[in-house]
């Protein structure tokens, strides 16, 4: 288990009459989770909070309004879980979370990703008691959003060897550690295994993506950072939702990271190509209406988008993009018209 996690319940029907078991609870959730779960939890809440938004006075509205309970359960994806990690911390509330999509991996960190002036921070800590992952109502989620959960995992590829090459460039604002690339690798090679089974979002593979976060969680844990985890894939990302000012499903858009970086780094681009394909993870930009224009644009700025920003040395540091590359790099991704 987890070290951020106080117990957990795992399986088809994991969440059946968690509810008669918490005495007085509210619940944080959104309209089709609550839809899915409600049913299943053998007792009623005393409040059921739609969350709309997670800017951190919005939250503080809600704490501060609370009906009395002894446990906070959130119910669907990030914004939901987030929810409640920060209402458990404010009012030192057991803490009940019941993801209804693994898309993100909000319910096994232990921080709550709220919003400050449209900015995400990370305050508190809360730690689940128990995480349900209930494989039956994780299904009812559309596929290719469980999919995309796979993301943040193969992220690790491209990011570890952004994280080595800076310590190759005399970079030690954070260590490179061997031992745990290691384990990044291995984790990544245990996702290989199961690709069809995440692909078809069986038990297994359910469980696989679960399993890697909680494992990746304990890694950053361990180093104190995530540079295993976050490099130039995700640079590609945060330029783009600045560039085009909207939100991108979090895999997806990671996919396309990684995708583009293991090209700019030499970095078996062929081989994680086979893996986008086969998990069938949507990244090719017309499944996020990015035309290509917009996607040369962005690549084209990002040498210096990196260093204005001041994000982590990455192959983006080391390496010019040109446009030669794009163009290479560009040519098999499929797009809607520009």
């Amino acid at each position: 288990m987890a070290s951020n996690i106080l117990s957990q319940r795992f399986g088809r029907g994991a969440a059946m009459n968690i509810g008669a078991e918490l005495g007085r609870f509210v619940v944080t959730t959104m309209d089709v989770p609550w839809r899915v779960v409600r049913d299943h939890l053998g007792a009623m809440p005393v409040e059921v909070y739609r969350i709309e938004s997670v800017e951190q006075n919005v939250l503080d509205q809600l704490v501060a309004g609370i009906s009395p309970c002894d446990a906070v359960v959130g119910i669907g994806g990030g914004q939901a879980v987030d929810a409640a990690k920060y209402i458990s911390w404010k009012k030192n509330l057991r803490l009940v979370t019941i993801p209804t999509i693994v898309s993100v991996d909000a319910f096994v960190t232990p921080a709550a990703g709220v919003r400050v002036d449209s900015q995400v921070i990370y305050v508190g800590e809360s730690f689940p008691d128990p995480l349900v992952i209930d494989y039956d109502v994780i299904r009812t989620a559309p596929t290719s959003l469980n999919i995309a959960g796979i993301g943040d995992l193969l992220s690790m590829h491209t990011a570890c060897f952004d994280w080595k090459l800076a310590h190759e460039q005399g970079i030690r604002k954070h260590p490179f550690d061997k031992a745990v690339a290691a384990e990044a690798h291995e984790l990544l090679n245990s996702l290989y295994d199961k690709i069809g089974d995440i692909r078809d979002v069986t038990d297994a593979g359910i469980q696989a993506i679960v399993d890697g976060y909680i494992k990746m969680n304990d890694m950053a844990a361990q180093v104190g950072h995530w540079r295993f985890e976050e490099g130039s894939e995700h640079f590609v990302f945060y330029e783009l939702e600045e560039r085009l000012k909207k939100p991108f499903v979090h895999g997806h858009i990671v996919g396309l990271g990684i995708y583009l970086m293991s090209r700019l780094q030499d970095n078996d681009a062929e081989g994680m190509t086979q893996i986008l394909n086969d998990v069938g993870l949507d990244y090719h930009p017309r499944f996020m209406g990015i035309t290509k224009s917009t996607l040369t644009e962005s690549l084209s700025a990002l040498n210096d988008f990196v260093k204005r920003r001041g994000l982590w040395f990455s192959v983006l540091n080391a390496k010019k993009i040109t446009r030669d590359w794009i163009e290479r790099a560009l040519r098999d991704l499929k797009w809607n018209e520009d």
